[in-house]
């Protein structure tokens, strides 16, 4: 220890040794964060991305630790061996009662400093500096038992104001960042016996420090880096390491910290460089400025917690400890040597004596930002500990960094950029072609508007013309034959007046002649009279013929429709002949095996009966069968258009008993029966007749052809807007197996999904009836390993449909239910969804991932079980976050 005379400033009797060199005004700096002289231009970047760099000086603040109760008995008769001034940044430090030495520090921090306060005054401008794009250090040194794992790395949870410096710093660090354009990732290593491991994954414990010959700086390639996406998950992972962290009870603390913890926090920001305004060469008034440069700046906040240096007399270590801290003692003492090294300028600075000065390169005399907090005790046992501490600090803040940002040029941003800028100047193009195109089809619209419109008003002219000169042509014809008329007149008064006297033999034979025609007048009227009479008589007897004839024509109309009648009856009860035949057979087998017999009924006839439809009775054909042969089935399907209701809904349920049989399946699309179910369901809104046609629809789905047909025709749409619309849990389970059998079709899922068939599907559950939710968890099912096999076929990529459609949350909870058939399928729709390594994130979020664990061990079914455990086992990000979360399967 020096002299009370010589002591870093320090004067006998209390007085200040005045404190010399260019670290003078630094050292009474008002404010703790260093900052950039107002007077200093900025730092220009080269066009390679470097720069000049900023000068700044490690700033050290002082924490002094209140007494434990431990000493609070042991020196109750002595006074604290420190006295602290912060209004003047001062701390000194007492050698006797009358001996003092007193020390300068950027900030000293009292015992009743909050939390808040020395993040304020220590972390939160290096905080600020990482940011902007400049790496950063703070670091805590002390005694054992001091405080710097409180200081820095307490959590606060249980209360919020004693958050340390790690928990604080995060907290900025998201609130300054964008998660869309920014990432945030974490490492947190200890430094243990000169060993580094990774406190995240205690298999990785002996890391390998990596050095860049170009640029010397340090990585840690094998490192566990985390991305954090909010406070909790970083929480999360620091309460994961504390637990990893070593610690050990000695006689300074019962909870010494035995390794040097390391915090990395990897920054990674997008931001955009604007350049300077370029004057124009041939006139100096304008100017362009350039686009804009997109930048990614990489930065790097390193929070360390160093283990307490001790004394072995004081601490009591033995055996394994005693090597501890032998350990901690030479990379505490390495770095001591370092920092002297750098204070005093030496040309050699011995940073590979130790693990920490290698991995603490960049903090001192390096290009990060650093802040040093040294943590004492109050006690005067510990005076030598204090001193040294002390003097660590003083001598750390002779060091000087220079700053710099690390950046470079965000060539994926900058291509992402372009593309969207060609993407839209391709879509403009589109627009304005389109535009263009639209304005020549309308101006040519207009022309052949305008054209037709001259070529009417031509032809109207036209015709008007013409039309008067028919009116003056007919004048003109009116004229001439009123001015002949009137000739012919005078002339007549003239030859009348010459051959005035007729003879009267003439005027005899006139009369003669006269009378001559009026008999033959009366003759000839005589015969049409009696031709007259000959005709009534002969339409008289025509229309007795024609209503003889129109009464026959109504007999054989009337005679037509009984027999239709007769034939509509005679088919339905034979259908009902049919059907207690097949009922009292099928009661029969059941008395005969013992069992009492189940009552046939519309519902439990349709597709759960498929098995029993394909018997024969007595070893003879199907009832339905030997129905469509009698009957022949294109009258069974007129029977569905009938206007009786009890006649149609009876067809229907006869068409789908019939359709309950493969080998009648196809014989009804071909006659149009498929047509006519769809029609009934679109167009009725009886609850029978719709719940027995989607029976009849799910019994013709089970073929692969029908299936393609049934979308063809809008089945999809009719079935989505059944489920929406009804009710009873039996339509429901129709409608249900009827999608449920489309979704096993390869070629239809993507139809099946834009028709809202999966919507319609998820839809359904609402009703809660076991057998619907039987049918829904099949459907998903079939869907999900009909995706998975197009995936690994590589005709499908990107996330599952289902998903999409947000069926994930009824998928997990429904995956351990309790009845047999929906919990089976249900198993078997995760393993599927599983398979595709998109899915993954999504269905570790939604809880998915403990379901699959749960299948891979608790499964009933062999097969299932082991496609689980083989779906875990191949995905890497399954088995990461079942090595984070520690589960074994």
């Amino acid at each position: 220890m020096a002299s009370s005379s010589s002591r870093n400033g320090g004067t006998r009797g209390g007085s200040m040794r005045p404190i010399s060199g260019a670290n003078s005004s630094n050292l009474r700096s008002s404010s703790f964060k260093s900052r950039i002289p107002s007077s200093a231009p900025a730092p220009r970047r080269s066009s390679s991305g470097g720069d000049n760099g900023v000068p700044g000086r490690v700033r050290v603040a002082v924490r002094l630790r209140p007494r434990n109760a431990d000493e609070c008995v042991a020196d109750a008769d002595f006074a604290d061996c420190v006295e602290l001034q912060p209004e003047l940044k001062r701390l000194k430090l007492r050698k006797n009662n009358w001996d003092t030495e007193t020390y300068e520090f950027d900030e000293v921090l009292t015992e009743s400093a909050s939390q808040k306060r020395v993040y304020q005054v220590v972390a939160k401008p290096v905080v600020e500096s990482v940011l902007e794009g400049y790496n950063g250090t703070v670091m805590a040194y002390g005694q054992t038992g001091t405080g710097k794992t409180f200081t820095l790395g307490r959590l606060g949870d249980e209360d919020t104001a004693a958050r340390g410096i790690m928990v604080r710093s995060m907290e900025d660090i998201i609130s300054g960042t964008s998660l869309d354009t920014d990432s945030i990732s974490v490492s947190y290593l200890q430094l243990y016996m000169e060993t580094i491991q990774d406190l995240l994954d205690p298999s990785n414990d002996n890391i390998a420090i990596v050095e860049d010959p170009k640029t010397g700086d340090v990585s840690l390639p094998g490192a566990t880096h985390v991305e954090i996406r909010n406070q909790q998950n970083f929480l999360d992972l620091l309460h994961l390491g504390e637990t990893h962290r070593v610690a050990a009870n000695t006689k300074l603390n019962t909870e010494s910290s035995r390794s040097h913890a390391i915090l990395m926090v990897h920054v990674k920001r997008s931001v955009v460089e604007h350049e300077d305004s370029v004057s124009n060469e041939t006139d100096n008034s304008s100017h362009f400025v350039r686009p804009s440069k997109p930048l990614v700046r990489r930065s790097k906040l390193v929070l360390v917690d160093l283990a307490g240096s001790e004394r072995v007399h004081k601490s009591g270590s033995e055996g394994h400890m005693l090597e501890e801290a032998k350990s901690i003692n030479l990379s505490l003492s390495a770095l001591g040597k370092c920092i002297n090294a750098i204070a005093e300028n030496s040309p050699h600075v011995p940073l590979r004596d130790s693990k920490l000065t290698r991995l603490l390169r960049d903090s001192f005399g390096g290009t990060a930002r650093t802040s040093l907090i040294v943590t004492i005790g109050p006690s005067p046992r510990h005076r030598g500990e204090t001193t040294s501490t002390i003097l660590f600090g003083q001598r750390a803040m002779k060091v000087e960094n220079m700053l710099k940002i690390k950046e470079e040029f965000d060539y994926k941003s900058l291509s992402k950029k372009l593309e969207v800028q060609l993407d839209k100047v391709i879509a403009e193009n589109e627009r304005q072609l389109k535009a263009f195109d639209d304005d020549v089809e309308r101006i040519n619209q207009q022309a052949q508007n305008r054209i037709s419109e001259v070529e009417k008003n031509f032809a109207e002219a036209l015709e008007k013309e013409k039309l008067k000169c028919q009116m003056e042509y007919m004048e003109s014809v009116k004229k001439l034959e009123e001015k002949l008329i009137s000739n012919q007149r005078e002339n007549g008064k003239r030859n009348g007046e010459v051959n005035g006297v007729v003879t009267a033999s003439e005027l005899a034979k006139l009369k003669e002649s006269l009378e001559e025609e009026i008999k033959l007048r009366k003759a000839a009227e005589e015969e049409v009279n009696k031709l007259k009479s000959q005709s009534t008589l002969k339409t008289r007897s025509e229309e007795g013929e024609d209503a003889g004839i129109s009464r026959l024509q109504k007999l054989l109309e009337d005679e037509a429709l009984q027999k239709k009648k007769l034939e509509e009856e005679v088919t339905i009860l034979r259908s009902q002949l049919v059907q207690l035949t097949f009922e009292a057979d099928q009661m029969r087998r059941c008395l005969d095996r013992g069992a009492p017999g189940n009552s046939y009924s519309d519902t439990d006839s349709l597709p759960s009966r498929h098995s029993q439809a394909r018997e024969s009775v007595n070893g003879q054909k199907a009832p339905f069968a030997t129905l469509c042969e009698q009957v022949g089935l294109q009258k069974i399907l007129q029977l569905l258009e009938s206007d009786d209701a009890n006649i149609r809904i009876h067809a229907v349920k006869v068409v789908a008993n019939l359709a309950a049989e493969e080998a009648n399946q196809e014989k009804i699309v071909e006659a149009g029966g498929l047509a006519s179910l769809l029609m009934l369901l679109r167009s009725y809104e009886d609850e029978t007749v719709r719940r027995v046609a989607a029976g009849a629809i799910a019994n013709l789905a089970m073929n692969e052809v029908s299936q393609q047909l049934i979308v063809d025709q809008g089945g999809i749409s009719l079935l989505s807007l059944t489920a929406a619309d009804a009710e009873d849990p039996q339509t429901l389970r129709m409608v249900a197996g009827a999608i449920a059998n489309l979704c096993g079709n390869d070629k239809l899922q993507a139809r099946l999904w834009s028709d809202g068939g999966i919507k319609a599907l998820l839809g359904m559950v609402r009703c809660g009836h076991p057998d619907v939710l039987a049918q829904v968890a099949r459907g998903i099912a079939n869907f999900a390993k009909c995706e998975s096999r197009a995936t690994t076929q590589g005709v499908k990529s990107g996330r599952s449909l289902l998903i999409e459609d947000g069926a994930l949350p009824w998928i997990v909870q429904h995956a351990n239910d309790e009845a047999a058939p929906i919990r089976r399928h249900i198993e078997l729709a995760l393993c599927h969804l599983a398979q595709h390594e998109v899915n993954a994130k999504e269905m570790i979020s939604g809880g998915a991932l403990w379901e699959l664990v749960r299948i891979s061990k608790e499964c009933s079914r062999e097969d299932i079980r082991s496609l689980a455990h083989r779906t875990l086992s191949s995905s890497p990000v399954f088995r990461s976050e079942i090595r984070r979360l520690g589960i074994h399967f």
